[in-house]
């Protein structure tokens, strides 16, 4: 069915009233689609939904969320988390002291709601992978969404920058990781042993001679299942300090702040209408400071 922009989808019913009044409106919660409101512009509306725009209406509160939200609405938050942060507390005690995405949108949404609010998120990315991560806003989300994570219904398509080129432009790589722990990491299950199973695809888009940019697809969602199967590819990221082998990747090794991994597409269906949800992440300046680099001239896009 033939989708549109809400605020575009407002203006042609509404020429009345000027682009910044009707971006003001659905951010101040004066429209729903479909009774529910909905407080981002550039959300994708059905054309057979019902849109409602209400000046009445009370605006409701207005809450800084010092991370860029892709997508948001009353019970899902899509926001494009930078490098550096962790998405949760990387302990139960250090929950209330330490910065994390999830207590930055539980702040938000305390400003917003008060005693209702709630977030919870429906995924994790490593502290220095940069890109798309959902969030609920609300119990039932929370629990519909991850139950639908684990269900694999989560469409996610990283970007990578590697060491070394694949000699296949497109390939599986299909490895189990291991539950257990080796010195603080986890690790590719031995043969014979058994583990959980991951399936990671990939794609070269680019080829640098002594790196190249990959597209990924993951089929699962394991606990570190991209930087580990890009090493068992002997591939592995820029910029990674964990699961790496000096041995492997060939060519000149280049150096890179933080593992160059982006989560740069994320689709799945809403936890609770099932209606779908797609976000695309920015490339963020790192990433890209990289690619000009490797390409030895400005750059300002991906190709």
């Amino acid at each position: 069915m033939t989708e549109d922009r809400l605020d575009r989808r407002l203006r042609s019913r509404h020429p009345e009233l000027s682009w910044a009044r009707i971006r003001s409106a659905i951010e101040r919660g004066q429209v729903t689609v479909d009774g529910r409101v909905v407080r981002e512009p550039a959300f994708e509306v059905l054309r057979s939904a019902l849109v409602l725009l209400d000046l009445t209406r009370p605006a409701l509160p207005t809450a800084r969320l010092e991370l860029t939200r892709l997508y948001e609405e009353d019970d899902v938050l899509v926001i494009d988390k930078p490098a550096g942060l962790l998405t949760i507390a990387s302990r139960a005690d250090a929950r209330a002291t330490e910065d994390t995405v999830l207590r930055r949108v539980q702040d938000y949404a305390r400003r917003l709601h008060g005693g209702r609010a709630y977030a919870g998120v429906l995924h994790r990315l490593d502290r220095d992978t940069s890109g798309a991560l959902a969030v609920a806003l609300s119990r039932d989300a929370h629990s519909a969404g991850r139950e639908l994570f684990g269900e694999h219904a989560f469409d996610r398509t990283y970007l990578a920058i590697v060491q070394g080129v694949p000699r296949v432009d497109r390939g599986t790589i299909e490895a189990a990781i291991s539950d257990s722990y080796v010195a603080g990491r986890r690790r590719i299950a031995p043969h014979g042993h058994e583990g959980r199973h991951a399936v990671t695809h990939y794609r070269v888009l680019e080829r640098f001679g002594s790196a190249s940019l990959l597209e990924l697809i993951l089929e699962t969602g394991r606990q570190h299942q991209i930087r580990l199967h890009l090493k068992e590819l002997g591939h592995p990221l820029l910029g990674e300090g964990v699961y790496v082998d000096e041995s492997i990747g060939g060519g000149k090794r280049i150096d890179a702040r933080r593992q160059m991994l982006h989560a740069w597409r994320l689709r799945f269906p809403h936890p609770l209408n099932h209606r779908p949800i797609a976000v695309e992440a920015p490339i963020p300046p790192d990433f890209d400071r990289l690619l000009a680099r490797l390409h030895n001239r400005p750059r300002k896009g991906r190709a």
